[in-house]
């Protein structure tokens, strides 16, 4: 499933939300997909769980955060959610805080994938210095905002 769709079938975009810590960061997206029965509650433990495990590789580039476990995890469909932070959170033994979270729930490893491929390609900017431009999703102050976007990266301007 498209990013764009994803977003307005599951109602899953909030902006310059409120976290105290980045757990509380990752639920706000899990508990979007939770409420849309596109995930399971458990999906958020064991992301959690492989963050503690692991280390945070959720972080893709600086400042952004793309929360993720196995589609085994709970996932029912593939969805996305997008959270914007108002404050940015740190995860443990990361210098660089995250403000812009993309959860991804994929229902197989492919769409997991293409899920990925998408949201790199409408963040993508190759006149930052990270090759991400977070600043478009930043300055979104309403869900047509975020589809501007997405709609302008997708359609090449």
């Amino acid at each position: 499933m498209a990013f764009k769709e994803s977003l307005i079938e599951n109602n899953s975009i909030l902006l310059k939300a409120e976290a105290t810590n980045w757990q509380d960061a990752v639920k706000l997206g899990t508990d979007m997909l939770v409420a849309s029965k596109a995930i399971e509650p458990r999906y958020y433990d064991a992301i959690i769980q492989c963050v503690k495990t692991m280390g945070p590789y959720i972080i893709i580039a600086p400042n952004l955060a793309m929360p993720h476990a196995r589609p085994e995890d709970g996932v029912n469909r593939t969805a996305f959610a997008l959270v914007t932070l108002k404050k940015p959170v740190y995860f443990e033994g990361e210098t660089d805080p995250v403000d812009v979270l993309v959860t991804l729930a994929g229902s197989t490893s492919d769409q997991h994938m293409e899920g990925l491929m998408e949201v790199t390609q409408i963040l993508d900017d190759e006149n930052s210095e990270t090759g991400v431009d977070l600043d478009k999703l930043r300055r979104c102050n309403s869900k047509k905002d975020v589809y501007a976007v997405i709609d302008r990266a997708l359609n090449g301007g």
